[in-house]
């Protein structure tokens, strides 16, 4: 007798336990660069400055703990809404390992100065070359599952997993495009592009990988996870699909709202600035189907913290997708740009609505991967919401009054026409909210500690379990019968 096939689940929790592991050295490193703010002589020498570990905190945060649950969620998604295992288990592991080798590698030529210089793409061209193939690799993985699924629909977290995996490769190959030096040493490079040509491509790039690196990849999470651990079909399927072609279709425009006042064409500011603002309509309307999958079900948040962080991450992506269209305006770019309110608009999307959908994600899978019911410490992950949301609350309200005022420092002139202020008079000024900010920081890296304890008592506790392929129900059309 033939046994019955098994989900691929070895490859989801290795990206799944090195969530947790790049999320405390990331968030390490943001305490840590945080800190050098407060007390400039923690500057230990140059591999150790803050202008190198400030890109480390960077791309740890984004590619390596966003990056790992990215995979993680994303393999499990498509394997149970296609009801098939992954196609190439073997390419599958090689993402794995390739990952984790581009993450140490940038670990490792960080902090010793090796980079392009560009704002969250700043490795040198033979990692961005691994990148690639690592890249096309999942490409052909979670493809290829869509292509064996035993349904003929092919559910909504999968577009966003999709529409974010092609946009992603697009946006690192031009925006790596590089000329190599041809001398000592080798893998020293220069962009394709010069000028503001290579301003607007950078942050063509930049906001994209905003867009679908951390938006429509994380909506993806939420489209599949949400509905699940609600126990609720999402409120509107029509909605979801909306929001998919509307979103990916504007983000690619919004660009050059980081380049307000510069050499850039004002037109080209303008275009940026108008579809930043048009954004705000699919972003909220993806927001509002998430929160409204609770209905019915609202008496869950009393007792269920992994459904706390769900909902609490819908929350900060509706005011970070409020607050950046904002920002986005001219008149109101002005006061906010180069200031710290940038920073705590940046955290309130990347700790609130990232980090916080991730943890939840996290928590929903890591005891099911593990032939468990529920994580070790439902307790402990109640206390690990409320240091992780007032770490957030901390961190951005200090960094928003940080922010403003220094903006209305900057412009401020005396009767004559000349600066009421010098620039260290805002730099001092803005000291006691540079500690506030640290408090933040550490309360939401210690609820990561917690959650690594939690993660382990749960992994020691279980074993490793490959849950049996379902058979779809229905005509899988119903969201959460393609959600099995």
């Amino acid at each position: 007798m033939q046994s019955q096939a098994t989900y691929n689940y070895k490859v989801i929790r290795q990206f799944t336990v090195m969530t947790v592991v790049w999320g405390i050295v990331g968030m390490l490193v943001g305490v840590i660069i945080a800190a050098q703010l407060v007390w400039p002589e923690l500057n230990l020498g140059e591999y150790l400055s803050y202008g190198r570990l400030r890109p480390l905190h960077t791309n740890a945060v984004i590619f390596a703990f966003g990056g790992c649950s990215l995979f993680a969620t994303s393999y499990y998604c498509v394997q149970r809404t296609c009801h098939t295992p992954l196609f190439a288990p073997g390419l599958a592991a090689f993402t794995f390992w390739g990952w984790q080798v581009v993450i140490l590698l940038a670990a490792i030529t960080l902090p010793m100065g090796m980079t392009q210089g560009k704002e969250y793409a700043e490795l040198e061209w033979p990692i961005d070359l691994l990148i690639t193939v690592v890249w096309v690799s999942y490409a052909v993985v979670f493809f290829g599952t869509i292509v064996k699924r035993k349904t003929p629909h092919i559910y909504v977290a999968n577009w966003f997993f999709g529409g974010f995996i092609l946009t992603v490769a697009v946006l690192h190959l031009v925006n790596s495009a590089a000329v190599p030096v041809l001398s000592s040493p080798i893998w020293k490079s220069y962009s394709a592009y010069a000028g503001v040509q290579d301003a607007m491509v950078q942050w063509w790039y930049g906001h994209n990988a905003v867009g679908f690196f951390l938006t429509a990849g994380f909506l993806g999470m939420m489209y599949y996870f949400v509905p699940k651990q609600a126990e609720r079909p999402v409120y509107s399927y029509r909605l979801s699909v909306v929001h998919f072609w509307a979103l990916i279709f504007t983000y690619m425009w919004a660009g050059p709202h980081h380049l307000h006042y510069t050499a850039l064409p004002d037109w080209t500011q303008s275009l940026g600035m108008v579809f930043s603002l048009i954004l705000l309509a699919p972003s909220w309307g993806g927001m509002i189907n998430g929160v409204m999958t609770l209905s019915g079900a609202w008496h869950k948040l009393r007792d269920d913290p992994v459904l706390k962080f769900m909902i609490t991450s819908l929350s900060f992506y509706g005011m970070s997708t409020f607050e950046g269209p904002m920002m986005s305006i001219k008149t109101v770019n002005a006061l906010s740009h180069y200031t710290d309110w940038t920073v705590g608009h940046v955290h309130s999307g990347a700790l609130g609505w990232v980090a916080m959908i991730a943890i939840g994600c996290t928590y929903y899978m890591l005891p099911r991967l593990y032939g468990k019911a529920e994580m070790f410490s439902v307790r402990l992950i109640n206390i690990h919401f409320w240091m992780a949301t007032l770490g957030v609350v901390l961190y951005i309200a200090s960094m928003w009054i940080a922010g403003v005022m220094q903006g209305l420092m900057w412009r401020a002139t005396n009767p004559d026409g000349t600066l009421t202020y010098a620039f260290v008079d805002s730099v001092k000024a803005t000291y006691p909210y540079y500690t506030v900010r640290l408090l933040g920081g550490f309360l939401f890296l210690s609820g990561m500690f917690l959650m690594a304890y939690n993660s382990f008592k749960t992994i020691v506790g279980g074993r490793a379990y490959d849950a049996p392929v379902l058979a779809p129900s229905g005509a899988g059309l119903s969201p959460l019968a393609a959600a099995h």
